[in-house]
């Protein structure tokens, strides 16, 4: 926690915070941050005349400074059956990235909402500003039960109609949806946001140890394959995983969405200290 204190997550935009923050703005405002120096015109306000310049120079010229303002954090996090799954678990994996990045925003005084999807947005807690809300962020999270069949398009469908104004998005998913991530993907660029996807999938997933003949059920929906396990089958697996995982990068890449793929192996406290960072979401 002292090394995410030191952290505050980027905007490549520049968003209109709703109320004051501690993130600087190019806007000029009231701070005690001295930012330029522009001419006094009629009716500005007196108090900010710098009295010094003017015995030097006999100019009066008006002090500026930089403003602060919150940026809106937004963190939807795929809650689906099949984030239950892996080892080490993916969706803990991901609660507990979603954790690390609301802290983050939190303890910056940034706007952070928090939104668990599956067949649609289960779960939320929006608006929740200041370093006491940790706690709570935390419980929010941990409490939410892994379960349903995976729907993005009807998640962010959801999200974009409640959510108001900019900032920026973290998607944190396996992006297994049978619906495709095309249709959530558009909705999300609707809002204007700062988009970043993270793909988390468990090294079971991406390297397989499976053999002879098996019946595999869907977590989500409960779909039956009777299938027999060679490795000319699992060379063909690997291969459509890393051809839809690229198609995923390729799309976010064109619209520029940062993706992120990570495994579970990674170490979640590295994927926040040193590849976010890399990624331009962290600073």
């Amino acid at each position: 926690m002292d090394k995410l204190e030191q952290l505050e997550i980027l905007s490549r935009k520049i968003f209109v915070g709703r109320m004051k923050g501690e993130r600087r703005s190019k806007k000029k405002g009231q701070s005690v941050e001295f930012a330029d120096y522009r001419n006094y015109v009629v009716g500005d306000d007196l108090r900010f005349l710098d009295w010094n310049v003017y015995a030097r120079l006999e100019q009066l010229l008006i002090k500026l400074f930089m403003e602060e303002e919150d940026l809106n954090v937004s963190v939807l996090v795929d809650v689906s059956g099949s984030m239950d799954w892996g080892d080490p678990h993916k969706g803990l994996y991901a609660k507990r990235v979603a954790a690390a990045l609301a802290y983050i925003g939190l303890v910056n005084y940034d706007r952070v909402n928090l939104y668990a999807f599956a067949g649609g947005l289960v779960q939320e807690m929006v608006g929740v500003r200041g370093r006491r809300m940790a706690g709570q962020v935390i419980k929010f999270l941990d409490d939410i039960p892994l379960e349903g069949a995976s729907n993005f398009h009807e998640g962010a469908r959801r999200f974009a109609l409640r959510h108001r104004g900019g900032g920026v998005a973290i998607v944190i998913s396996d992006f297994m949806d049978k619906g495709g991530y095309e249709a959530g993907i558009r909705y999300l660029l609707s809002r204007n946001l700062d988009i970043y996807c993270i793909q988390t999938l468990s090294p079971d997933e991406i390297d397989p140890q499976l053999v002879g003949d098996l019946k595999l059920r869907d977590v989500e929906d409960e779909d039956l394959a009777e299938v027999t396990i060679s490795k000319l089958l699992l060379q063909r697996y690997k291969a459509n995983l890393t051809a839809y995982c690229t198609a995923l990068k390729d799309h976010c890449t064109r619209r520029g969405i940062t993706y992120l793929f990570t495994n579970t192996r990674v170490p979640f406290d590295v994927l926040v200290m040193t590849y976010l960072r890399q990624r331009g979401l962290l600073r």
